[in-house]
């Protein structure tokens, strides 16, 4: 009776060897494709987040001034209509 035991404690050992090594192999696959991308990404000159928020806030800055600038002149141009 201890021959298909046997058999199967092997077939057990085996199955889980192989998946230890398909693990490996996908963890190693993961890195190196990882890798690629970063290298990829970083050759194209791609803007972070934190980046792209920052000039966003500028330019948002900017428009705000701009407006408040632009209500200032026409302002100052009524007031110069009004008492020429």
């Amino acid at each position: 009776m201890t021959g298909p035991n046997r058999f199967f404690d092997d077939m057990s050992k085996l199955m889980t060897n192989a998946m230890g090594v398909a693990q490996g192999a996908r963890t190693e696959a993961e890195t190196a494709m990882k890798g690629w991308m970063d290298r990829w990404l970083a050759d194209r000159d791609f803007v972070t987040r934190e980046e792209f928020d920052a000039v966003r806030a500028m330019a948002q800055k900017a428009r705000e001034e701009n407006e408040a600038l632009k209500a200032r002149i026409e302002a100052l141009e009524k007031s110069k209509v009004s008492a020429g």
